[in-house]
């Protein structure tokens, strides 16, 4: 009676959704894991990179500042596998990491204007793992928007969301449309503009 009772029980929860919900958890998690790794792999070579440009270009203490800070602001988030429950710490981490792309993207600009910087072999090599990193962020952020909106999708349809709402299975946060223009627009250089005051000439 009992071997009865188990069997008619994973038959309903597989009718459900439940096995499905397990299944599309577990993507979202995985994923989340990879943008967590790519970020901290960023954030990995901005001490580096910073360091590097300073050494060029220490006048730039405005940019660099803006990039440490923005570092610094990033890494005072617990960016915790539960951060993905929680849709106002998720926004703050999305908005921490836009801040840091954005600070990024200034000191990259800024760079066009030290010619011996752009020429020296660690700082091309930092640039160039910089960018691959940028690649791999969006790369692993599309995956997790992809396994979030299959979740979200799936957990609204019916009978499925009675499911949802007896487990509790939430809405998960996404990253937003506007964010995504933002990080896929490569930095606008502008040789127009006069170099700071103190630059070497080109």
């Amino acid at each position: 009676m009992r071997i009865l009772w188990m069997v008619l029980l994973a038959t309903m929860l597989s009718g459900c959704g439940y096995n499905t919900f397990q299944t599309t958890d577990e993507q979202i998690k995985a994923s989340w894991a990879e943008v967590l790794n790519q970020y901290q792999r960023r954030a990995d070579l901005i001490p580096n990179l910073v360091n590097t440009v300073k050494g060029y270009a220490a006048q730039e203490k405005d940019v660099l500042l803006g990039v440490t800070e923005a570092r610094a602001r990033v890494g005072s988030i617990q960016a915790t596998p539960e951060l993905i429950n929680d849709p106002e710490a998720f926004a703050k981490f999305q908005a921490a990491q836009g801040q840091l792309t954005s600070a990024l993207s200034r000191l990259l600009v800024v760079t066009e204007n030290y010619p011996q910087l752009k020429s020296d072999q660690n700082f091309r090599d930092l640039q160039a793992q910089l960018e691959g990193t940028e690649n791999r962020i969006a790369v692993a952020r599309n995956r997790y928007i992809k396994a979030v909106q299959e979740y979200n999708t799936l957990i609204r349809q019916f009978p499925v969301n009675l499911t949802a709402m007896v487990f509790k299975y939430p809405v998960r946060p996404n990253f937003t449309v506007e964010d995504e223009k933002s990080i896929a627009r490569p930095p606008a250089v502008d040789f127009s503009k006069p170099a700071p005051a103190g630059a070497p000439g080109k």
